[in-house]
């Protein structure tokens, strides 16, 4: 079931808006927990995140975004599908500490 009467809150526009426009670079082990995630809610939803774009692809601000709105709109409805929305708040946290990594790197911070 999705919810669909769904706002974002200003900290998930935040989120989004500090996402690099695009793909993120990510290190391996990263990538890895992240497709993963994304790959686990498209299994258990049956739905595609991204129909025919490779992981590589996705540009950072919309894979944030879309992991967000899953988090905030899909109501599991059995075991699969709870475990893989459970997944979902470690991963928008990652991306978000990347996207502050970058933005800190971009003003030149170290």
């Amino acid at each position: 079931m999705v919810k669909t009467d769904y706002i974002p809150e200003l900290s998930e526009v935040r989120m989004e808006r500090r996402a690099p426009e695009g793909p993120y670079s990510l290190d391996a082990e990263d990538r890895v927990y992240i497709e993963d995630c994304l790959r686990q809610v498209e299994a258990a939803f049956s739905t595609e995140g991204f129909p025919g774009m490779p992981f590589e692809a996705i540009p950072g601000r919309a894979l944030i975004r879309r992991f967000i709105v899953w988090w905030r709109t899909l109501e599991p409805e059995n075991e699969a599908q709870s475990e893989a929305h459970a997944q979902l708040p470690g991963a928008i946290r990652l991306l978000d500490t990347v996207s502050s990594y970058l933005e800190e790197k971009a003003r030149g911070g170290r």
